[in-house]
């Protein structure tokens, strides 16, 4: 009950400084719009409240603060703005609709779980590579850091060229975007599991005689699992990162990265804030799922 009543506390003030913020965000316009139709306005001079901050206006203008609430194209749409948003692209909307959250979330989903896949049979195979052999770990390893120190954003459309010209289109492009992004959490995360048990416990196999295998299958697999699943968590959620940006440069008509192009084209903040909160909704459901699965695995395994 105390931890409900702090997460609805944080929450709650959440909201409440993201109400204040809209305020001198979106107070310019308001006073454009109101001073069109008529309302007195200080200062009067548009030049003049152009040079003012947003604060300063709002004090001025107490009247046309309400209005920041409820513009139809804010700078900073409101909570409740947001909220209706996604209700009606989600509930009010047909899930084959192309104007359906629910629609581009799949596209989006789609995507991420294929990378997600890749990236993480390629993390794991390469975590047992670098733990059993010295020469992977000094080759390998760097490599694989030096690779996380590249933006994505400037390498993405690079990866997306060069697989248009050898006829790879559709959802691979993006999935390897993804890849590109999961696969070093689970290679980090895996290599720290696997080397997690201590020098006893190798000693104990050793004088049982265990081979390497045995050894890796009845021991370091099993001690890098609450490892593995905390770097899956962090893979998941870069991964939808990934096919979110691998949308992109690519001009895409549908998908999570889609919604975030057209919502900036046309100037529809309340759409991009949206689709933000959709693909945000959308990584803490995979992240709870994954969560479900450790307990589960953990629990099975006698370790939780």
């Amino acid at each position: 009950m105390k931890s409900l009543l702090a997460v609805l506390t944080v929450l709650a003030a959440i909201v409440g400084l993201w109400y204040a913020a809209c305020v001198p965000m979106n107070i310019h316009g308001v006073l454009v719009t109101a001073e069109r139709g008529g309302a007195v306005v200080e200062p009067s001079d548009g030049a003049a409240r152009r040079g003012m901050s947003g604060v300063s206006l709002a004090l001025k203008n107490g009247f046309a603060v309400p209005e920041t609430w409820a513009q139809e194209r804010p700078r900073l749409p409101a909570p409740h703005q947001v909220a209706i948003e996604l209700w009606d692209t989600t509930v009010m909307k047909k899930i084959t609709s192309k104007r359906s959250l629910v629609y581009h979330g799949w596209v989006t989903l789609s995507a991420t779980l294929l990378g997600f896949g890749i990236g993480t049979v390629l993390g794991v195979l390469l975590a047992v590579g670098i733990v059993h052999s010295r020469v992977m770990d000094m080759s390998v390893m760097p490599w694989a850091i030096v690779s996380q120190t590249i933006p994505i954003i400037a390498l993405a459309p690079m990866i997306i060229v060069v697989l248009y010209s050898v006829g790879v289109q559709g959802i691979i492009p993006k999935a390897v975007i993804s890849a590109y992004l999961s696969f070093f959490p689970v290679v980090v995360g895996m290599v720290k599991g696997l080397r997690s048990p201590d020098a006893m416990q190798l000693d104990l196999l050793r004088t049982y005689n265990a081979s390497k295998g045995e050894t890796f299958w009845k021991l370091r697999l099993p001690a890098s699992m609450p490892y593995l699943f905390a770097s899956l968590k962090i893979g998941v959620a870069a991964s939808l990162v990934g096919a979110i940006v691998g949308e992109l440069p690519t001009g895409a008509v549908s998908g999570l990265g889609a919604r975030l192009l057209a919502g900036s084209y046309y100037g529809q903040t309340v759409q991009i804030w949206s689709a933000l909160f959709g693909a945000a909704i959308l990584a803490a459901c995979l992240v709870g799922l994954l969560g479900v699965i450790e307990r589960l695995v953990l629990k099975r395994m006698g370790m939780a």
